[in-house]
């Protein structure tokens, strides 16, 4: 996978408010919802060294000047780094066929299909600080989308979101209530998604997720995902 393609899958899959083009930069107006609705991405016109030109616009947008660095942007990431720019947040993409992880249903009454999202898994994102601005993120998805809410011990206790680009469906914004973490039901959730993603004829799943999410990575490894890149964002510490 090429940067440019999991930049297109981010884009349509969790979309910023808007793009803009500005000198061959991808410059991404996020509204709030976190950074990978916000961060600046080179393109095969992008001249490196006038990065700045990006800088410059995040800026105007109101925004702290934030890029995101996929694999193989060397060149980028060391200009970045020259010029105070931190790492922040590394993080794995992870994919795997669908027919992988759609083979056995979770057990009845664990996992429900649900569009739009119900305030109960409103009430569960804002455990894990997926506000109202990132709750846009998902209602600006423009092709096939769905959530899950998962139940535990006839409780609501996990939601995710899902949609589905050139035939990979992505996962984001997965997340347990804590009080019903390591239980199983992070595992029933993506699989439900899963033969919802088969249903829409997706024939592959892929999510994104942080390195220093241990317990996370430990799941989706034993689920038979497959880290097949990533990216991490430089951001310049505020003086």
């Amino acid at each position: 996978m090429t940067p440019e393609t999991l930049t297109s899958l981010i884009d349509a899959t969790w979309p910023a408010k808007s793009l803009h083009d500005v000198d061959g930069w991808t410059i991404r107006e996020g509204a709030g919802g976190g950074s990978r609705v916000s961060a600046a991405a080179a393109t095969e016109r992008s001249d490196l060294e006038k990065y700045p030109t990006a800088v410059r616009a995040m800026r105007e947008l109101g925004q702290t000047p934030l890029f995101m660095v996929r694999a193989g942007e060397d060149e980028l990431d060391a200009l970045l780094e020259s010029d105070g720019y931190i790492i922040k947040d590394p993080v794995t993409y992870y994919t795997v066929p669908t027919d992988l992880l759609a083979v056995q249903r979770p057990p009845a009454v664990t996992c429900f299909q649900v569009w739009p999202p119900l305030a109960t898994q409103v009430e569960i994102w804002a455990q894990g600080d997926i506000d109202a601005a990132r709750l846009a993120v998902m209602h600006r998805v423009t092709g096939a989308k769905t959530t899950v809410l998962g139940r535990q011990n006839d409780t609501p206790a996990g939601t995710a979101f899902a949609a589905i680009h050139n035939g990979t469906a992505m996962f984001h914004a997965i997340e347990t209530a804590t009080a019903f973490r390591r239980q199983g039901l992070g595992r029933h959730m993506l699989t439900a998604l899963s033969f919802w993603a088969k249903e829409q004829g997706a024939d592959t799943v892929a999510l994104l997720v942080t390195r220093a999410n241990v317990g996370a990575n430990a799941l989706y490894a034993s689920l038979g995902m497959t880290p097949v890149g990533g990216y991490h964002y430089r951001i310049k510490p505020e003086t």
